[in-house]
């Protein structure tokens, strides 16, 4: 038989160590991820360290970076980085481009701001719903419809530069958790952006 007094021993140190492996896991969990300075052309972005750079899938994109999944996502989101000289086309244009890659039924959810960074003027449209993701080379146009999916697209004015382009695209979950860190890349701001004006 174990005394009173023993059994208590044991399970104020029991308790104790719990405590201590729980503060340890908090503090690591809360840690910022450090973000790393990547030229690309006219622009420096500072990419959280957990984002992998990868090879260009084509000639189309200038870099980019594989965001991890998130728990409760399969797949992981992608970081694209391109420009095409000029203005590509215009901001209009191409934020209509984006949301016509999303189906248009109800799920379908819209909202562009705009607003101003260290880097230039910029255009945010947050996109999410059933996303019709490009398979293979860009001119055979293939898509696979994906539901709950989110999409964050920049289209950053470089002034006496040209546009560049920050698409970034997955789960939804993945991709909102990475939010933050992506206006945080080019140094912009939500609370400073107001709703787009064509």
């Amino acid at each position: 038989m174990i005394s009173p007094t023993t059994f208590r021993k044991v399970l104020f140190s029991a308790l104790g160590l719990s405590l201590a492996i729980y503060a340890c896991t908090a503090r690591a969990e809360d840690k910022p991820v450090k973000a790393n300075e990547v030229k690309i052309k006219d622009i420096t972005l500072k990419i959280p360290s957990n984002w992998k750079s990868a090879p260009p899938s084509n000639n189309l994109r200038l870099a980019q970076f594989v965001i991890p999944a998130v728990k409760g996502d399969k797949e992981p989101a992608e970081l694209v980085v391109s420009s095409f000289g000029g203005t590509g086309g215009g901001m209009a244009a191409n934020i209509s481009r984006w949301v016509g890659q999303f189906v248009a039924d109800k799920n379908r959810k819209v909202k562009v701001t705009q607003g101003e960074s260290k880097l230039g003027k910029y255009v945010f449209a947050d996109l999410s719903g059933t996303y019709n993701k490009s398979i293979g080379p860009p001119f055979l146009r293939k898509t696979k419809a994906v539901p709950d999916s989110r999409m964050l697209g920049v289209i950053l004015a470089v002034e006496g530069k040209a546009y560049y382009f920050l698409k970034l695209t997955g789960p939804n979950k993945t991709v909102s958790s990475a939010a933050d860190e992506l206006r945080a890349a080019f140094g912009a701001n939500a609370k400073d952006e107001k709703p787009f004006e064509q």
